[in-house]
């Protein structure tokens, strides 16, 4: 039996008293960083106990963090719903066979994957001002909800490319035997494995939607930071109102974790797998023919020893 691979030496007695003394240093110097920031927000009267109460009032929420909350969660989840047709689409683009469909789908995707969330959303604001197609009041939520979908679309184009490049190769020669064609092959057989095999990493992505929804306060799009910096203004409190937003999207972002925990556990749990294997012996009927009997004889052995009469005629 082979050794166990060790990727650093175990740390002898001297080792690990360093390490405990840079351990606590780091607490400390953390420690310190926490009471200076109190310290600060106390000179400037942000831990009033009147700053915090005003999250007690019923119009703090139902004026400002609600309605932060659902402009969040409509950019969030359109985001992700056109995102994931856009990288499934595109994922499967760069895995085509044909050079008119792999070589364009690969430019969009290296495209938007290296362009800026922020500067997108300042591009899409300004084009659809410029042109005037919708009202004005959604012009914010259009802006949002395409650059985070043409960011993390590729992004998730890029995981459906690898996911499909981890698979055995036995899988798609499995499905060229069956006679299915190549796109076939892709879309029955490899795509439905590769997505759930990468779960984890599409999960990470939501939570990257999530978080990246917030770069539209920048152009005034009414989500939860739009509103808790008019409630900062509003109350006078502004730290205390940031620091609420961001113990909501934690929140939000543990929520989403969860939810998307569960969908892979029900996923892997309802894949179809192969039976369980036996020892159950195949019934094997023995024939009594020797070897260079004719086929003749070797068919009346059978019918004889399973009971049947010799047939009338073999044709």
């Amino acid at each position: 039996m082979s050794s166990p691979v060790v990727l650093f030496d175990y740390p002898g007695p001297k080792a690990l008293r360093t390490n405990r003394i840079l351990t606590v240093v780091g607490i400390l110097g953390v420690l310190a960083v926490l009471a200076l920031v109190a310290k600060k927000m106390g000179d400037a009267s942000q831990l009033d106990p009147a700053m915090w109460l005003v999250f007690l009032n019923p119009e703090a929420w139902t004026a400002y963090l609600i309605p932060g909350l659902i402009g969040t969660l409509m950019a969030t989840v359109f985001s992700v719903f056109l995102a994931g047709i856009f990288g499934v689409l595109f994922g499967a683009g760069r895995l085509s066979h044909s050079a008119w469909v792999r070589r364009p789908s690969g430019v969009v995707v290296e495209f938007f994957r290296a362009v800026p969330v922020l500067i997108m959303m300042y591009f899409f604001k300004y084009l659809l001002v410029w042109g005037g197609w919708f009202d004005s009041a959604f012009n914010p939520l259009i802006a949002v909800t395409l650059a985070l979908t043409l960011y993390n679309g590729s992004v998730i184009a890029e995981l459906v490319r690898s996911g499909v490049h981890a698979l055995p190769k036995g899988q798609h020669e499995a499905g060229l035997s069956l006679g299915l064609t190549q796109g076939q092959t892709l879309r029955l057989i490899q795509l439905p494995q590769s997505l759930v095999a990468m779960l984890p990493a599409l999960i990470a992505q939501l939570v990257v939607v999530l978080k990246d929804s917030a770069l539209g306060v920048a152009i005034t799009y009414q989500d939860l930071v739009f509103w808790s910096k008019t409630l900062g203004s509003a109350y006078a409190n502004t730290v205390p109102a940031y620091i609420v937003a961001a113990a909501l999207f934690i929140a939000l972002n543990y929520a989403v974790t969860k939810l998307a925990d569960w969908v892979e556990q029900r996923l892997r749990r309802t894949q179809h797998v192969a039976g369980p294997i036996t020892n159950a012996e195949p019934n094997v009927i023995q024939g009594t023919g020797e070897p260079g009997d004719s086929a003749t004889n070797a068919l009346d052995d059978v019918l004889e020893h399973l009971g049947h009469d010799e047939p009338e005629s073999r044709g």
